[in-house]
């Protein structure tokens, strides 16, 4: 048995049996509502490109790696931005950090395909640069990092500062204009993990999940915390693992 089997050791109920065409007719029915699932993305895609945008102060300051830098600097000289706005719960230790944000940066790996488009994508941390940029380094990511402590509020002005958002930018020479954000469960568009998943016959395995009676949702991690297990982050764990200190004191 796993950790994860139902707590009275019985296997996991599962789909009823049928032959090959019995199974390919139903896949046939469901694959309508996918096609206009994906036909309703595009078409919410395309009024995504057709919203107004909002000029924002291009010299509200960051932090990086050599001390203050603008918002304009973070474009790196390219015409659009993705900023993932991470939270950070200053002073603690790297199991203490959000399992959420870590969960979706930790999908962020090839860069290329963005900037073959114009777009730069870079991490505003919420929390002070150098102990967030230690997580970074603990966490084996190299993407832009920086600390949006210097403009947090206006940054993200009318909403929910300490909040996950994703915040899409355009750059027209000196200036700089945002043209979309989300938050919560917006963010997940970062991730590969849930998407794979949500097409197995267990899904996610989380309580909130309309599964038949008997699938198995036994997560170990509290529902409001599925991204935690054994009192961290997920991918801390092969990072401990190698040995790296979760200590982000800096120096």
């Amino acid at each position: 048995m796993t950790e994860h089997d139902s707590s009275t050791h019985r296997a996991p109920a599962r789909p009823p049996v049928a032959d090959r065409a019995a199974f390919e007719a139903e896949v046939a029915r469901l694959r309508l509502r996918e096609k206009a699932h994906t036909r309703e993305g595009d078409a919410i895609a395309a009024a995504r490109r057709r919203l107004p945008m909002v000029e924002v102060d291009a010299t509200l300051e960051l932090t990086g790696a050599d001390g203050p830098v603008t918002l304009l600097d973070a474009f790196e000289g390219r015409r659009q931005l993705i900023a993932y706005y991470f939270m950070w719960h200053e002073g603690h230790e790297a199991a203490d950090q959000c399992e959420g944000c870590t969960w979706v940066t930790n999908q962020v790996r090839e860069l290329g395909f963005l900037y073959s488009r114009d777009i730069t994508y870079a991490v505003f941390c919420q929390g002070p640069y150098e102990e967030s940029r230690r997580y970074r380094d603990f966490m084996g990511w190299e993407m832009p990092w920086y600390s949006a402590l210097p403009s947090n509020d206006e940054l993200l002005t009318g909403r929910q500062v300490g909040s996950m958002h994703i915040v899409c930018y355009l750059r027209e020479g000196d200036r700089v204009y945002e043209t979309y954000w989300t938050t919560l469960r917006g963010v997940e568009v970062m991730d590969y993990d849930y998407a794979l998943l949500d097409l197995t016959v267990y899904g996610r395995q989380e309580l909130w999940e309309d599964s038949p009676s008997g699938w198995p949702q036994t997560m170990d991690a509290p529902p409001e915390h599925p991204m935690r297990t054994n009192g961290r982050p997920i991918p801390q764990w092969s990072r401990i693992e190698e040995g790296r200190s979760d200590d982000l004191t800096p120096g």
